[in-house]
């Protein structure tokens, strides 16, 4: 008795195509997760906490799992309407509940590629400024001057004016110096110039500018601005000032301050009614009011007893 064969007929049914179709699809999303994986080790490697990308790399892989899914659904006879409609109250439910979070999370991802501020940078964003003392996801920290840290939403930094002031490798600073009318300026502005060229933070490209800005009521003032390293232009700033004092009245030039010449009226026409012989014209008389009895009222005497100011 001869065996019975093979029954194959099972797979004229199967769509191979279908299935081609969906290995595709499979092995394309694969490729694109790794891809994407790569390229985000690679560019923010250096600039997010290892923790932080390695959150971020199971989202984008979730993500084109998900993707990947709702592609291959329709292949095995299902309707994505209800999934669709579902869905989409779903998201927006979620969306309402997690705006902010989300704005954050786009907001840092955009930070992260645009790179306007880094760990370190000494900024001002809105009112609060500092160092730049981490940067997430969500949010960035700042330490300020004060030693307060400070976590600003990524989407209010975004949004906000940022000011950075250490962006540039040179930053330059002036100030405005006095000095008396009698004292020669160009002597003044000379030995300013030998004060920062002597020092060893400030720059001589470029070199510092120094000039008469303005006469000023009580002093000439010069106007010396100076350019040091991001870096240290503080301790040159605070540094230079003192040194430059100094060196002005070791040379004799004193800073000047604010004077006034009070006249009072009848004094200057006393003294020209003596300078011309004449006698000073009488003061007159204070007015005189009818009497009251006040003056005659015996004086208050304070309760000693009940005095609490002591």
């Amino acid at each position: 008795m001869a065996e019975p064969g093979l029954d194959v007929s099972f797979l004229e049914a199967i769509d191979w195509w279908q299935i081609f179709t969906i290995l595709v699809l499979i092995v394309g999303a694969a490729f694109i997760a790794k891809i994407l994986t790569i390229y985000l080790k690679k560019a923010l490697t250096d600039k997010i906490k290892r923790s932080q990308l390695d959150l971020l790399i199971k989202l984008v892989n979730y993500g084109v799992l998900i993707i990947a899914v709702l592609m291959i659904l329709p292949y095995f006879q299902v309707e994505l309407g209800g999934l669709l409609v579902a869905g989409g109250f779903l998201s927006i439910v979620v969306g309402i509940a997690s705006q902010s979070v989300l704005g954050n999370l786009i907001s840092g991802l955009f930070l992260i590629v645009e790179r306007p501020i880094s760990i370190g940078d000494d900024i001002k964003i809105g009112n609060v400024g500092g160092t730049v003392a981490d940067l997430n996801i969500f949010s960035t920290i700042v330490k300020t001057y004060d030693g307060v840290y400070v976590r600003i939403p990524n989407e209010t930094v975004f949004t906000s004016e940022i000011t950075n002031y250490v962006a540039h490798a040179a930053r330059r600073f002036s100030y405005v110096v006095g000095v008396p009318y009698d004292v020669d300026a160009g002597r003044a502005i000379e030995i300013i110039r030998e004060v920062i060229l002597e020092h060893p933070f400030a720059l001589k490209n470029p070199e510092p500018t120094i000039y008469v800005e303005e006469l000023g009521d009580n002093s000439v003032n010069i106007k010396v601005m100076i350019w040091a390293p991001a870096s240290e232009w503080w301790g040159v700033y605070t540094d230079l000032l003192w040194k430059i004092k100094a060196e002005l009245e070791q040379n004799g030039i004193e800073i000047p301050f604010p004077q006034r010449v009070v006249w009072f009226q009848n004094e200057l026409a006393l003294h020209k009614g003596r300078r011309g012989g004449e006698e000073p014209a009488p003061h007159p008389e204070p007015p005189t009011f009818p009497s009251t009895g006040a003056n005659n009222a015996t004086p208050l005497v304070p309760d000693v007893d009940s005095d609490e100011g002591r």
